[in-house]
């Protein structure tokens, strides 16, 4: 029997966040190289984005590539944007289909303009779909994107637009990049690191995590399950003590 049948949709995570990780290993274990592992770990992108349509979540982002992935050898990162084209070319009509919408957050302006191109495209061609909102973090940092909040947020008073008294955390999360999206309810990370990596730190405060061993290419519809029945079990108090809840 699947999980799937045992998830309350009314208790569903509006917002799940994953960190897609173990390509790497996942491709060591076959006696292939990096790329071969980022290879077979697009099939669990489609899986994870199956799962969340049938659970009822949302919003799903997916650290897809960090600002310090740029470090990683030249070959690897190339061909991780060539498979990012060929991914977007092949799945963008299907997730226009499916009622997905796409969007992306980062410092998307240092991705090879091929990516670019077919970024805007998807953008476009699914932007009024409202199943899903899938967000992918390209050349994503959680600390630029904070400092950045902060430059603009010092320009604004510099120009006398605000006052340093009236900032409040509201008025912060307007001047990120994932404004207008909830903060995550559930982050899952694979791969059995247990660390967030410079992901959405600020949106992450009251977040629940979910860590498995399973290494990203084996990640299947039912771990995606099994994560939300998880974070089913839990009970978020904000703050709060559990009489208050």
């Amino acid at each position: 029997m699947s999980h799937l049948t045992k998830i309350q949709k009314e208790t569903t995570p509006q917002h799940v966040a994953i960190i897609m990780d173990g390509n790497g290993r996942w491709a060591e274990q076959q006696g292939k190289d990096r790329v071969f592992g980022h290879q077979n770990g697009a099939e669990s992108v489609r899986n994870a984005i199956k799962a969340a349509l049938q659970s009822g979540v949302r919003y799903l982002t997916l650290y897809t590539f960090s600002a310090e992935n740029w470090q990683r050898p030249e070959e690897e990162v190339r061909a991780l944007m060539q498979l990012l084209v060929e991914l977007l070319v092949l799945e963008s009509p299907k997730l226009n289909a499916e009622g997905v919408r796409l969007g992306v957050i980062g410092q998307t302006h240092l991705l090879p303009e091929s990516v670019q191109e077919k970024l805007h495209e998807t953008l476009a061609l699914t932007q009024y779909n409202d199943k899903l909102h899938l967000i992918l973090a390209l050349s994503y940092s959680a600390r630029n994107e904070i400092l950045q909040a902060v430059k603009s947020i010092a320009e604004a008073v510099a120009e006398k637009a605000i006052n340093p008294a009236d900032i409040t955390e509201e008025m912060f999360a307007q001047n990120l990049s994932t404004v207008g999206i909830p903060d995550p309810d559930l982050l899952i990370r694979t791969s059995g690191e247990i660390r967030i990596s410079n992901f959405l730190l600020w949106q992450m405060a009251y977040t629940e995590f979910y860590f498995t061993p399973v290494l990203w290419p084996s990640f299947t519809q039912e771990d995606f399950f099994e994560a939300i029945l998880a974070y089913q079990h839990r009970q978020r108090r904000f703050g709060k003590t559990q009489q208050q809840i």
